[in-house]
């Protein structure tokens, strides 16, 4: 199904629209287009013969959070494709499942192997594309897709889904730079970053999928506990995200001068 129209789902997301207007607005017939949305990762519920978004009512803490980050052979998910997707499953602050894998390809450039460390030779030996976006798309499920730039890694992993013949994601989304910038004070807010200023994952391995998928579920794990006390719900903490004040930047930290040792001549 085509995404639905955005004004749509901000009334789900608030006042609920009428059951048999949603279900007017939808192919027919309404149920197997009920099961597509849930398919495709659109939690809906129905409550006093209104259709809500799930994360409408569910609390954050009771959220099941899929954090994803993916590693490409370039930007643009039209040509491109992801080589290594790693994501990890959190809720009430339990890390309850997690996912990695590497995808087959043959096309990696010298400068994406250097940064990623993931060779050819890698990849040769990995399981097609299809295979791995279908085993994802089992393990994510209707889980909120939360990334350190959700939107890149997103808009990636619901390309590939099509380029495979699934379709496209309905997951809601997170976005922990979005989130960080409302909670926390940084002078910047890359996750390699706010990783070492925190001291979020020792054990990082930047720019490699799960490594940085673990990094980013510990962000978002420091980030919640700051979040105003009227924030209740998933779909609060999203708008929150999106729309809450922006905290100041701190200033750069000056570098320190070494000084020289005066050096006299005999």
């Amino acid at each position: 199904m085509k995404p639905l129209d955005p004004k749509i789902i901000i009334r789900l997301s608030k006042k609920g629209i009428p059951r048999e207007e949603f279900e007017s607005l939808l192919p027919e017939p309404s149920s197997l287009s009920l099961e597509l949305l849930s398919a495709q990762g659109l939690n809906l519920i129905l409550k006093d013969n209104l259709y809500y978004l799930g994360s409408t009512y569910t609390n954050v803490e009771d959220t099941l959070f899929c954090i994803v980050d993916v590693e490409t052979n370039g930007s643009k998910p039209s040509r491109d494709q992801i080589i290594e997707i790693g994501a990890v499953k959190l809720q009430n602050g339990v890390i309850i499942d997690t996912f990695e894998r590497l995808v087959y390809t043959t096309d990696i450039s010298k400068q994406i192997q250097e940064i990623t460390g993931i060779s050819i030779q890698q990849t040769l030996k990995a399981p097609a594309l299809a295979n791995v976006m279908h085993e994802f798309k089992l393990f994510l499920g209707d889980a909120v897709f939360v990334g350190h730039d959700a939107k890149f890694d997103y808009n990636f992993v619901s390309a590939m889904m099509e380029r495979v013949g699934l379709e496209p994601l309905f997951n809601r989304s997170l976005c922990t730079i979005d989130l960080a910038e409302r909670t926390i004070e940084s002078e910047r807010y890359g996750l390699a970053y706010l990783n070492e200023q925190l001291e979020l994952y020792r054990e990082a391995t930047h720019h490699r999928a799960l490594s940085d998928a673990m990094t980013t579920t510990k962000l978002l794990k420091r980030t919640l506990p700051l979040i105003p006390k009227t924030i209740q719900t998933c779909e609060e903490l999203i708008g929150f995200s999106k729309e809450g004040k922006r905290l100041k930047r701190l200033k750069p930290t000056p570098k320190k001068i070494e000084e020289k040792e005066p050096s006299y001549s005999e």
